[in-house]
C-alpha cells in the first residue's frame, strides 16, 4: 500500500510541474465528454418529444378518415366527399373484438365569442366515447354525456388555449360563448395535450355534443346525414395493432360495398405506429451523434498516449535511477498509468460540467428540448477513464522496460 501511495504522489508531482502541458492534455477530453453529453442530452430531448406526441394522441389509436371518390372519371382528395359514417363507427365497435371504443367526430373552425372577445378556432363535435379513445382528461367540470348527445345540448368543453384567449385567468365554467350565434354554456375544461406531431396547438379547440355540431354550428352532410369526418378507434392492451387495423378495413370495405378491383374509400392510419418510427430515427440519430462525438475522446485519448511518451523521454534518466534505487518495473508502470489515468478523470469531471453547461446553453439559446440522462453522464465518465487507461499503457509499460544502465546513460 505505501509503494502504491508513493507511486500517486510522485505521479501528481509530475503533472503539477508541467501544468499547462497536463491542462493542453486533458483539452481533447474535455471536449470529447461534453460532447458526447450534450449530444446524448439532444437526442434524448427528441425522443421525449416524440413520446409526448404518442401520449398526447391516446394510446393504441387509429384513426379512419374520409378518402377519396371518383366522379365522371375524375379523382378527387382525399375527404372530398364524407364517406364514412356514425354507423361505421358503431360497427367497428361491435364486431371487432379487439375495438375498446370507436367515436366519430366532425370538425370546422369558426369565431367563438364572449363578451367583448373573439377567438378563431377548431369546434369538434364528438361523441361520450371520444374521450376514452383519445385519453382526453377534463380537469374540471364534466365531458359531455350521452343525454348531451341525444338531446343536441347545448353545452361545450374548452381546450388550454382557447380557455385562455377568450377567459383569461377567470374560471370557464359556466360561461355562455356564442358559436354561430348559437349560445353555448361551457361545462369542462379539458387537460393540456401541446402540440401534434405536425406542430398543431392540440389546445385550441372547443368540443361540442356531435348533434349539436350538426344541427346548429357545423351542418349535416347534404349526401348523407350520418356522415363523419373521421372516427377515433382505441385498440384493446395487448392485441395486434396490425391485424386489427386490417380487420377495420376489411369490414368498411364491405360495409360501402366496393368490389375486389376498387381502391378504399377512406384511409385507415395508425398514428402510434407512424410516431413510434420516428422515436425509433431519434434513437437512430441519437447513437449517431453519440458515436461522432466519441470521436473527440479518440482523439483526447491518441493526445495523452503522445505526451505520456514525450514524458517518458524526457525522464528516462529519473527512471534509471529510481530503477537503480530498488524500484520495480510494475512501480515504474503504475506511475505512468496513474499519471494518465488522473489526466483523463480530471478532463472527464471539467467535461462533464461543459456537457451539462452545453445541454443548459442549447435548451436556453435554440430551444432545443434536451434531457440529460445520469446513465449518459456515468457512461462518459467511465470511458474517459477506460481511455485513460487504454492509452496511457503503452507509455507505462514502455517505462516499465527500460534498461536501468541505458537510461541512467541517457542524455
Amino acid at each position: 500500500m505505501t509503494a502504491a501511495l508513493q507511486s500517486i504522489r510522485i505521479a501528481l508531482r509530475s503533472l503539477r510541474v508541467n501544468k499547462l502541458r497536463s491542462a493542453l492534455t486533458m483539452l481533447g477530453i474535455i471536449i470529447g465528454v461534453g460532447a458526447v453529453i450534450t449530444m446524448v442530452a439532444v437526442g434524448a430531448g427528441a425522443q421525449a418529444r416524440v413520446a409526448e406526441q404518442i401520449q398526447s394522441l391516446g394510446s393504441n389509436l387509429i384513426i379512419v378518415l374520409s378518402g377519396s371518390v371518383t366522379s365522371s372519371g375524375l379523382r378527387m382528395g382525399t375527404g372530398s366527399q364524407l364517406t364514412i359514417t356514425e354507423d361505421d363507427s358503431a360497427a367497428i365497435a361491435r364486431e371487432i373484438p379487439a375495438v375498446q371504443v370507436s367515436a366519430p367526430m366532425v370538425r370546422g373552425n369558426t369565431q367563438v365569442v364572449f363578451g367583448n372577445l373573439n377567438w378563431s378556432t377548431a369546434i369538434q363535435g364528438v361523441t361520450p366515447d371520444y374521450f376514452e379513445a383519445r385519453d382526453w382528461a377534463v380537469i374540471d367540470g364534466r365531458p359531455i354525456s350521452p343525454e348531451d348527445n341525444d338531446g343536441a345540448g347545448k353545452v361545450a368543453l374548452v381546450g388550454q388555449t382557447t380557455a385562455f384567449n377568450l377567459f383569461g385567468d377567470a374560471d370557464p365554467l359556466g360561461q355562455i360563448i356564442r358559436i354561430k350565434k348559437v349560445p353555448f354554456t361551457v361545462v369542462g375544461l379539458l387537460d393540456r395535450k401541446g402540440q401534434n406531431s405536425y406542430g398543431q396547438d392540440q389546445d385550441d379547440i372547443i368540443l361540442i355534443p356531435m348533434s349539436s355540431a350538426k344541427k346548429k354550428v357545423l351542418g349535416k352532410s347534404n349526401s348523407n346525414p350520418r356522415a363523419v369526418g373521421s372516427i377515433s378507434i382505441k385498440i384493446r392492451p395487448g392485441e395486434d395493432m396490425g391485424e386489427a387495423e386490417n380487420q377495420i378495413r376489411e369490414l368498411l370495405r364491405q360495409r360501402h360495398r366496393l368490389q375486389p378491383y376498387q381502391d378504399d374509400d377512406f384511409w385507415v392510419r395508425n398514428l402510434s405506429e407512424v410516431l413510434q418510427t420516428q422515436e425509433e430515427s431519434s434513437k437512430v440519430m441519437t447513437y449517431l451523434l453519440a458515436a461522432i462525438a466519441s470521436v473527440s475522446l479518440l482523439v483526447g485519448g491518441i493526445g495523452i498516449m503522445n505526451i505520456m511518451l514525450v514524458s517518458v523521454t524526457e525522464r528516462t534518466r529519473e527512471i534509471g535511477l529510481r530503477m537503480a534505487v530498488g524500484a520495480r518495473g510494475r512501480d515504474i508502470l503504475g506511475q505512468f498509468l496513474i499519471e494518465a489515468v488522473t489526466l483523463s478523470l480530471i478532463g472527464g469531471l471539467v467535461g462533464i460540467a461543459a456537457g451539462l453547461g452545453g445541454a443548459e446553453a442549447l435548451s436556453y439559446f435554440a430551444e432545443w428540448r434536451t434531457l440529460v440522462a445520469p446513465a449518459a453522464i456515468a457512461l462518459a465518465f467511465g470511458f474517459a477513464a477506460a481511455v485513460g487507461v487504454f492509452f496511457g499503457f503503452y507509455p507505462a509499460r514502455k517505462a516499465a522496460r527500460l534498461d536501468p544502465i541505458e537510461a541512467l546513460r541517457y542524455e
